[in-house]
């Protein structure tokens, strides 16, 4: 009886964040086309994001290029199709794998960022004092962070798109024998505009994400010092949750577009 109590509070809890969640959001859409317009902290946000997560993002990109070689190139061997090899990692990091794997990064980094950011704010009334001051902390905070994380997000995928297809293109060189040009080639011949596409889209998707979640668990932070934490937290939970179930919808969706 107890555990069907805690079950049923969990899912009513679910709802009602998902419900505020939602509330959040339509607050972000009234106040970015209402004047006046953060500019500059917009621009400062942008910086802050993309030069945070840029040595991460190619990093973690390069090193995903070099393992998914080295793990299917074998396999591609025994069946003397190992040419295909540029073709398959382009196809494969640029639909799929570089846009879900940078996101997940950002998540972590720049989500639990702004969760911990917005929430030692909260907690040290800083926002308070921007209400009684006559700024409207939504808009100057929420507004130009979830902006800036959402048009950032397809650069850094992009970015780290490249260092994984290096890091492929390297381990093809040492062990294939095979030449940037040639590599490359391969890679630009396979890739078509409907890979680009819906993979340019979901990273806008993502990036929104990302931005709301990390901005919501610190906006309505609580409890002190210890709800920074929960906040930092449940804003990489939340988000990664967020992102595949974004990422399952994009792909139904993208095999219905083409189907038609």
């Amino acid at each position: 009886m107890i555990s069907s109590f805690k079950i049923k509070g969990k899912i009513r809890s679910f709802f009602e964040e998902t419900g505020e969640l939602t509330y959040f959001a339509n607050r972000f859409f009234k106040e970015l086309i209402r004047p006046p317009f953060e500019g500059n902290e917009f621009l400062k946000q942008c910086y802050n994001i993309g030069n945070r997560s840029l040595t991460l993002v190619g990093i973690t990109g390069f090193i995903i290029g070099l393992v998914l070689t080295l793990q299917t190139r074998p396999t591609l061997m025994e069946f003397g199709a190992v040419s295909w090899m540029p073709s398959m990692v382009g196809i494969t990091i640029v639909r799929e794998v570089g846009p879900v794997i940078t996101a997940l990064i950002c998540a972590g980094r720049i989500g639990s960022g702004i969760g911990a950011e917005l929430g030692s704010m909260r907690v040290t009334e800083q926002i308070d004092a921007m209400e009684v001051s006559g700024t409207n902390p939504f808009k100057f905070l929420i507004v130009t962070r979830i902006l800036a994380s959402t048009c950032m997000l397809p650069l850094l995928v992009f970015f780290g798109d490249v260092f994984a297809l290096y890091g492929s293109f390297l381990v093809e060189n040492l062990k294939g024998d095979v030449s940037f040009q040639l590599y490359f080639n391969n890679v630009f011949e396979s890739l078509k505009y409907s890979d680009l596409i819906p993979a340019t889209i979901k990273s806008f998707f993502f990036g929104f994400a990302i931005g709301l979640v990390g901005c919501f668990k610190g906006y309505y932070c609580k409890k002190g010092t210890v709800g920074v934490g929960v906040a930092a937290n449940t804003a990489v939970v939340f988000t990664s949750m967020l992102l595949f179930i974004i990422d399952f919808i994009a792909v139904i969706v993208t095999d219905i577009f083409y189907d038609l």
